[in-house]
């Protein structure tokens, strides 16, 4: 897949409208429109009206007034990019929005490979050999995990004839959700993008930091490109990049110490929380107490006005609300901080919850087979066989090629998504509560909804009268008392959730 980048959707007038945002703060006679600020192009005096707004413009821009720029935004449709070029920079802030193509629902094809733009020629073939490896154990653990992606299902929906073609595509869909762990980060992705121009000139300025420069660097000329060949004036804001510090990408080689100091400090767990704090519901209570006029209300009311569906239905909104209510902006006030270790495919999802930021590390090449395992391949001594076979034999090919005189930095590309990130995460319960009911749905995918299990269960040890009111979808309308009580209609997991307490969240797919 060639890399493409369009711009398909624009503000019109980028800098007349920051213009206009910013003279209506001090306007005594109302709004500041964009068509006002240097009027019609054939006018005389356009000229000087336009000097004077890129004076403007500019000194709003040195001086850190950025807020008037957010006003622009900029809607690319990209397509070729890696999806370590994702991870790395276009997802690794919070100031976006994207939706990408599925590496869970549709069929990955060897044509959708990237090569680092920067990859030396002598190395060629030989990166073309580990992705052709990848992309043939792919198909194969693919063809295993049908029978016991079948057998799961089937339990899920006896009365379904999952060798039906009606029901056939699900079994092969749940295949290749599990499969592409050992897919390489070079797997390319197709998406819309859509930011603010505040976020393209940062990203114009940082492109060189992350975990791949040149890629970054490819894709950014290109999206500003196309923002200066439909507004070349925009060209005002632009400063040089950053320049690169520190090691190259990829280095210095993870060692199995480091990642084993870091393991053992899990306790066996892939997030452990590291912040306990047996007041946070006293501190909730108050907050809310504070926020309603009401300072003699007990506290178990307080919470459960705050978090119970069944008194504040509008928490069973498809539309998240709670940023927007009184009655739960209070929840800002509980936070928490959890060590986290997913796999890179796990961690991308995680990492779409833009309100529950962590502090990721560059990623490095380890020097050891460190990967994590899906539930559904530990179901199949054959899938399993196959998949740590693949694994080990990738880390054999890519520290030969690292002695051969192949960088880290090219090497990133070929770890598979299988690969551990390991980093902290912290985040309020006003976020938190939304990623729980996304990610606690039996439809989300098995390691992050596993992942988010875990945190609920270890804050219900320390915050039981919090803990107690989140839960997935389901379990939020039941509540409420909306119904379906499931609100994914065809996408029905087969299991009424609703129903289960906490302790009894079981599931291999």
């Amino acid at each position: 897949m060639e890399l493409t980048v369009r711009l398909v959707a624009a503000t019109p007038r980028p800098l007349d409208t920051i213009a206009a945002a910013a003279r209506t703060c001090y306007s005594s006679r109302g709004l500041v429109l964009p068509e006002a600020v240097t009027g019609p192009r054939h006018n005389p005096r356009h000229e000087q009206k336009r000097q004077r707004r890129n004076r403007l413009v500019q000194d709003l821009y040195r001086s850190g007034h950025h807020t008037t720029i957010q006003h622009v935004q900029f809607q690319f449709a990209l397509s070729g990019v890696s999806r370590l070029l994702v991870w790395s920079l276009l997802h690794d802030h919070p100031f976006y929005n994207s939706e990408q193509v599925s590496q869970r629902y549709v069929e990955v094809q060897p044509e959708n490979m990237a090569l680092p733009p920067d990859l030396p020629a002598g190395f060629h073939n030989a990166y073309g050999e580990v992705l052709d490896f990848l992309i043939g154990r792919y198909r194969d653990l693919s063809a295993l995990l049908e029978p016991v992606a079948r057998a799961e299902l089937q339990k899920r929906f006896p009365h379904r004839d999952f060798q039906q073609k009606r029901w056939a595509h699900q079994v092969k869909t749940r295949a290749w959700e599990v499969a592409r762990y050992v897919l390489p980060l070079a797997t390319q992705a197709y998406l819309h993008h859509t930011i603010s121009a505040v976020t393209l000139l940062r990203y114009h300025r940082t492109a060189l930091l992350g975990d791949a420069p040149a890629e970054a660097r490819q894709v950014v000329q290109a999206m500003v490109q196309a923002v200066l060949e439909q507004e070349p004036e925009f060209a005002l804001l632009l400063e040089d990049p950053l320049p690169r510090t520190g090691p190259p990408p990829g280095e210095p080689l993870l060692r199995e110490s480091e990642a084993r100091q870091f393991d053992t400090a899990l306790e066996g767990l892939q997030s452990r929380l590291v912040n306990p704090n047996p007041a946070l519901e006293t501190l909730l209570a108050d907050a809310y107490r504070t926020a309603t006029g009401r300072p003699t209300l007990p506290q178990d009311e307080a919470l459960a006005e705050m978090l119970d569906p069944a008194r504040n239905p509008l928490l069973a909104e498809p539309l998240n609300l709670t940023y927007h209510l009184k009655a739960t902006q209070p929840l800002h006030h509980a936070c928490w901080t959890f060590q986290k270790k997913l796999s890179h495919t796990a961690d991308s999802q995680d990492q779409r919850h833009r309100m529950t930021p962590g502090s990721r590390p560059r990623l490095r090449l380890p020097e050891f087979p460190d990967y994590l395992t899906p539930a559904l391949v530990q179901q199949d001594p054959r899938a399993e066989a196959l998949y740590h076979d693949t694994l080990q034999e990738l880390w054999d090919r890519l520290l030969r090629l690292h002695r051969q005189g192949l960088r880290p930095a090219h090497l990133l590309y070929l770890l598979p998504n299988a690969v551990a990130v390991r980093f902290y995460e912290s985040f309020s319960l006003l976020a938190f509560r939304h990623k729980v009911a996304m990610r606690l749905c039996y439809n989300a995918q098995e390691e992050i909804w596993r992942v988010t299990l875990q945190e609920v269960q270890q804050i219900a040890r320390v915050n039981p009268g919090i803990a107690r009111y989140l839960g997935p979808p389901c379990r939020l309308r039941q509540r409420a008392g909306k119904t379906p009580f499931c609100p994914e209609g065809s996408r029905y997991c087969g299991v009424p959730v609703w129903q289960l307490p906490l302790e009894q969240f079981e599931r291999v797919l």
